[in-house]
């Protein structure tokens, strides 16, 4: 199982959120078994284990692979499906 994990701001702005709804429909797309959790871009874990990153940020398997960027699902399902 993959972990994806959206980090956003706190109230989520619209991007943020519309990125969560990517990443959960191109996970049923791809037909991947994934965890998905929304994390707070300012809370002191992410900033320990990330350092300071550009809202939203997502991060799959433990590797940041965007920040302040709002990917299409086609394009996190390439990256889902290693393309």
């Amino acid at each position: 199982m993959i972990r994806i994990e959206v980090i956003a701001i706190q109230p989520p702005c619209e991007i943020c959120t519309k990125l969560f709804e990517n990443v959960k429909k191109a996970v049923a797309d791809a037909g991947v078994e994934a965890e998905i959790k929304k994390r707070w871009i300012l809370s002191e874990d992410v900033l320990r284990e990330f350092g300071l990153l550009l809202s939203p940020a997502m991060v799959i398997g433990g590797v940041v692979v965007s920040q302040g960027r709002l990917f299409k699902t086609e394009e996190i399902v390439g990256l889902l499906e290693g393309g």
